[in-house]
């Protein structure tokens, strides 16, 4: 199979189903931020040394390939695959996982900047490239689109964990997180 088709060089590509449409259209823009998100997890596995955390990371790279596989169906024009539903257990599971690092770390009382050790600044990019990611779903919706409340909740609860992410692997470096002062 050959890696390049040629069949976007006018600026259209096809959705799930065929159906050719602007590589500037909202649905592509959300889920190439999503494709961008999953990026920068795969960046972020490397800089972790916790297998606890890397599996869930990588658990949430497959995940999001089913996110992406949603937002590239027109659902409604087709009906969106099985294999492309993202369900309730989904989201479950993310916030299990923001509870389970929680109880590890002290409680938050005050704004904190991002960064800190690579790992815990890189885990703040994931999370903010996932609100970009919503911000974009939110505006595919606004133009009509259906978009499944479980799609919304699963990366509304990943940006969430990318942060209780970020202070779990500062404070097992040993690095303090950064409060925020007004100056």
């Amino acid at each position: 199979m050959k890696v390049y088709t040629k069949t976007g060089d006018a600026g259209k590509t096809s959705l799930v189903g065929g159906q050719r449409v602007s590589k500037a259209c909202e649905r592509l823009e959300s889920y190439g931020t999503i494709d961008e998100l999953n990026s920068h997890i795969g960046l972020l596995i490397t800089y972790c040394s916790d297998e606890a955390d890397r599996q869930f990371l990588l658990d949430i790279q497959a995940a999001l390939f089913v996110v992406g596989g949603y937002l590239a169906t027109d659902n409604s024009q087709r009906e969106v695959r099985q294999g492309n539903i993202v369900t309730h257990d989904m989201v479950q599971s993310v916030e299990h996982e923001i509870d389970r690092l929680q109880e590890q770390l002290p409680p938050l009382r005050l704004f904190i900047l991002p960064g800190g050790c690579r790992a815990a600044a890189h885990a703040h990019v994931c999370r903010t490239v996932c609100r970009r990611a919503e911000r974009c779903m939110v505006a595919l919706a606004e133009t009509g689109a259906l978009v499944d409340e479980q799609v919304n909740a699963y990366v509304n609860r990943l940006s969430d964990y990318f942060f209780v992410l970020a202070r779990k692997l500062n404070a097992a470096e040993g690095v303090d997180d950064t409060v925020w002062k007004r100056k």
